[in-house]
């Protein structure tokens, strides 16, 4: 007995008051499975029990809870991953526990609790987790009273914020901290220098916390600092310092920050490094060889940078690493012999760094390899069969290749395979599924983009993979493969651009309705519903591509959660239903070149917040444009183009502070010209054509500037009154010439996750212009492309000598208009036009000299003027037929029959019966004739007339849809 009570002197039972307060505590919470997301997580309080439940009520003895060995005191909580689900406040129970110095709430769920301001009764605290923990709001400045915390991790709550008080306050009270973890907090601050007055600091993540600015280069000297995570902290800028040999540096990753520079050789001296990533940063020149001499290093990550000279091979000495990646560098092709020699390697991925000739041998010495990715290179050859050799692999990607012939059977004798990844290759015949039967694993199957056909996908027993990610695009399907109706825990199925036809099945919309987030129909032959939903059932769709089919019936409403929805290009038809305002992230929005009918529901405004394109051109909507933009937003494209709105444009549209791209022409808009527009700082393409626009287009205002219009058509309006002379000395983006290196295009590319999925959506503007005569429609503008068309109006007076400032002018049509007077002659001055419209207008004078220097110039028109005197002659005017300059008496001179101070008439020259086709390829030749440089004409690829739009559409398509598949979850936060 005497031993018994010395025992338990020297372990005290708990107080009764703390066992109470704990019981509480495990009251005022649920127990949800789903609250945690270890799969390891259990509810260790279930377990805990009062005084009259019998055994274990000593709460010293409950799982996660911590006692002191002399008095009893709860110190610690260490319930991590105990399934808990729950709001939690200041009463709650917890904050009793006074003597508490560790308290690990980590991995439950709080429902978006705000952390209670009781924290701050819990003094004695050393240790803080409540990482993974669903807390919201601002941290409470009670926090910073815990002036004892050396462990501080709020991690991965991305609605918690650290602003008032911020992070500069919190590393000036809490100075004993030596791991702080903030990653996915929202801070959206600098980074104090005061973080380098905390000399014992070990760890410090700040990952994805909206941080910009410099990073102060002192924190890389603090003494301690072992583990160092900024990553994804986009506007954070910095440069890396000298490294010591004495720096104890053993994880540094800057990963999707703008950190820029070269790499400085002094990282040779870091021998303790054992993981660095950089990926996606602005680094430049060659890779340091003295990288290759860290011992410890097993994870480097240099992809998507700057980087040049050859494929690094000194990493054939870093003998411990087991992941690897170059990709989406400069780098010229080296030899990769060396890969021979990484006999550790798990990891490698070698994206999109100009890989030629076929997949490289001395990959099959590396047995240890489970993830191997040789995407978007120039390979070429067939897929080999000692492939087989490399038996861990659970993930290959081999595409956006130049591969051929077939997928060989040993690819499926890789029984460890979860992905598996050959799209857009040249790879040609049959795909059976029971080649998959072995693939057990096999969550992530793309065949998308090559000449592939699978078959024995109907009326199939076999058991096949549950799929995650499905890619069959272009896989010569005709109908939904059957063996879908057994997958339920799809996320992500691609079947576009195949032969599906009818309708779509009702089965369709029972598969993986709680899991589907992704998916893509376009560019088929499907006709409409078996069973037409209302609003579709997959609860967690994010993405639903239906364009370019002949679907027909009212419009099928996707679920809440869609965030991007495109329908364009079918024949849909009865009105917008306002459900589809019940989508209140959608990001992009297109339902254009439909039948869709009546008024736009008033609710679509309230999705501006969240809408960066809304298109909803080519169908036959009516009545008034309703108000857009009433609330903060990030609409950069509004297209309601060739419908039948009437009235005005909405005022709120000068809201729009991030539009680019405004498409209003073809309808019955009845207002005068939206000279308030020109506020908007991002405007850069203004379609207002074949409206009812009327009355003088005014003055010029500083306010009202159009700093980056470079597109605008107010062609076949009612615009009275001179031509804008202030606006075009102004216009100062159409002042620019720079010729780009590559063609690109204007688009908007909104990225938006989707669980584990980093989408970008392709959005290419389009329009629709009369060039050369003739509507063209322009399914893709060049970012470089600037033109004015205001054609078919009443303006008069001179052409303003002020338009040869817009040098970067590549069309102007002012035809049909009741201009007079003389053509300017700096119009020669606009070097870089190559189509000039002056036609049916009642200007006098001869045609300037200084026209021959525009040697661009591929179409010129100006009949029907009273001109008068020589044609000019040589260069671009050798090519113009006399359609040109018809109806001009006073005109003479070649192309024309009047010969100047003759009255024979002189025979057409050979070029100008060439130039009587109206050919398009005669017109390219005499393009390519002159000049070098971008030719808009050729470039831009449009229709030849406007009624082959659709048929373009169908053909083309607006955009391209990039993803990337699940993101590799970081290491250490």
């Amino acid at each position: 007995m005497v031993a018994n009570s010395s025992s338990f002197m020297q372990q005290p039972l708990c107080h009764d008051s703390e066992s109470s307060a704990l019981l509480q505590f495990k009251q005022s919470f649920l127990i949800d499975g789903h609250a945690s997301g270890d799969p390891s997580a259990y509810p260790k309080v279930a377990m805990w029990k009062s005084h009259g439940e019998g055994e274990g009520s000593d709460c010293c003895s409950w799982d996660g809870v911590e006692c002191d060995r002399e008095t009893g005191h709860v110190i610690g909580l260490h319930l991590a991953s105990s399934c808990l689900y729950g709001s939690i406040n200041s009463s709650n129970t917890l904050f009793s526990l006074v003597h508490l110095r560790r308290l690990d709430l980590s991995d439950n769920d709080f429902n978006y609790s705000e952390i209670p301001f009781g924290v701050g009764q819990l003094s004695r605290l050393r240790s803080l987790d409540l990482s993974y923990a669903g807390f919201s709001g601002q941290i409470p400045s009670e926090l910073l009273a815990l002036s004892k915390l050396v462990f501080l991790d709020l991690s991965a709550n991305p609605m918690l914020q650290l602003q008032k008080p911020g992070l500069r306050k919190l590393v000036q009270k809490l100075t004993h901290l030596k791991e702080l973890l903030l990653s996915q907090v929202n801070i959206s601050s600098t980074i104090p220098h005061e973080l380098a007055n905390l000399s014992s600091l070990t760890t410090l993540f700040l990952g994805e916390c909206g941080l910009h600015g410099e990073f102060p280069m002192n924190i890389f000297q603090l003494p301690s600092l072992k583990f160092l995570n900024v990553s994804y902290n986009p506007d954070l800028i910095g440069y890396l310092p000298e490294f010591q040999e004495t720096s104890p540096l053993k994880m540094l990753y800057l990963a999707g920050t703008s950190f820029s520079g070269e790499l400085p050789t002094s990282i040779g001296r870091l021998g303790s490094l054992t993981e660095l990533d950089i990926n996606s940063c602005n680094f430049t020149g060659l890779v340091p060889s003295p990288l290759g001499h860290l011992p410890q290093l097993s994870y480097l990550d240099l992809s998507n940078n700057s980087f040049s000279g050859q494929i690094p091979s000194f990493t054939a000495n870093l003998t411990q690493l087991t992941y690897l990646s170059l990709s989406l560098n400069n780098f010229s092709v080296g030899t990769l012999a060396w890969l021979g020699e990484q006999t550790k390697l798990t990891a490698l991925h070698l994206d999109q760094i100009n890989l030629i000739g076929e997949i490289p041998f001395s990959l099959v010495n590396m047995s240890q390899l489970t993830a191997l990715t040789l995407f978007d290179n120039q390979l070429s050859g067939q897929i080999p069969s000692w492939l087989r050799n490399l038996t861990q692999l659970t993930s290959i990607d081999l595409g956006r290749n130049n591969l051929e012939g077939g997928i060989p059977s040993s690819l499926f004798e890789l029984v460890n395979l979860q992905f598996l990844s050959v799209a857009a290759n040249s790879l040609n015949g049959t795909v059976e599924l029971n080649m998959l039967l072995k693939l057990k694993n096999l969550i992530d199957l793309q065949l998308s983009d090559n000449r592939l056909s699978l078959l024995g996908y109907t009326r199939t027993n076999v058991t096949l993979p549950k799929f995650e990610l499905l890619g069959l695009n272009s896989c010569d399907l005709t109908e939904f493969p059957d063996f879908l109706q057994n997958q339920d825990e799809l996320e992500v199925l691609f079947l576009s651009n195949n032969k599906i036809h009818g309708p779509i099945p009702k089965w369709m919309w029972n598969i993986s309705q709680e899991n589907l987030e992704i998916l893509d129909l376009s560019g088929n032959l499907l006709t409409g519903f078996d069973q037409h939903p209302v609003v579709l059932p997959w609860s967690r769709l994010g993405s639903l591509k239906l364009d370019l089919n002949m679907l027909q019936g009212p419009l099928p409403i996707p679920p809440p959660s869609t965030i991007e929805y495109s329908v364009f290009g079918n024949k849909l038809i009865g009105e917008i239903s306002p459900l589809i305002c019940n989508m209140s992230s959608l990001m992009l929005l297109d339902l254009s070149s439909n039948n869709l009918s009546g008024r736009i529901p008033q609710c679509l405004a309230n999705l501006s917040k969240s809408l960066s394109v809304l298109d909803l051109g080519s169908n036959s909507l009516d009545g008034p444009i309703p108000q857009t933009c009433t609330v903060t937003n990030n609409l950069r494209v509004i297209d309601l183009g060739d419908n039948q709105f009437q009235g005005q444009i909405p005022r709120s549209f000068a809201n729009c502070m991030m539009l680019e791209h405004l498409v209003l022409g073809n309808n019955q808009i009845d207002d005068i010209f939206p000279f308030w527009l020109g506020a908007l700082p991002q405007l850069q393409v203004l379609i207002l054509r074949s409206n009812r626009f009327h009355g003088a287009i005014g003055s010029w205002h500083s306010n009202f500037r159009f700093r980056k219009l470079r597109i605008v058509d107010l062609s076949d309006n009612k615009f009275i009154g001179d031509l804008p002379s202030e606006y075009f000395r102004n216009w100062d983006a159409m002042k620019l010439t720079d010729i780009a290196n590559d063609l690109r295009y204007m688009q908007a590319r909104p990225k938006f996750r989707i669980t584990g999925y980093m989408l970008t959506a392709d959005y290419m503007y389009s329009m629709t212009m009369t060039n050369r005569g003739m509507q063209r429609f322009y399914e893709k503008i060049p970012d470089i492309f600037i033109a004015i068309d205001f054609s078919g109006n009443n303006f008069e007076g001179q052409i303003p000598t002020s338009i040869g400032n817009l040098k970067g002018l590549h069309l102007l049509n002012l035809g049909s208009n009741n201009l007079t007077d003389h053509i300017p002659s700096s119009l020669g001055d606009l070097t870089q036009l190559e189509s000039l419209d002056l036609s049916q207008n009642q200007l006098s004078g001869e045609i300037p000299l200084q026209l021959t220097g525009v040697t661009f110039l591929a179409f010129f028109n100006v009949s029907h003027n009273h001109l008068t005197g020589p044609i000019p002659q040589g260069k671009q005017f050798a090519t113009f037929s006399s359609a040109s300059f018809d109806g001009n008496p006073g005109l003479c001179g070649s192309p024309l029959s009047r010969a100047c101070g003759s009255s024979e008439a002189s025979p057409p020259t050979s070029s100008s019966s060439k130039q009587g086709s109206t050919s398009e390829f005669d017109w390219k030749f005499v393009l390519m004739g002159y000049g070098s440089g971008l030719v808009i004409g050729v470039s831009i690829g449009y229709c030849l007339t406007s009624w082959k739009h659709e048929w373009f559409v169908k053909t083309f398509g607006k955009r391209q849809r990039k993803w990337t598949r699940k993101e590799r979850r970081g290491h250490r936060g």
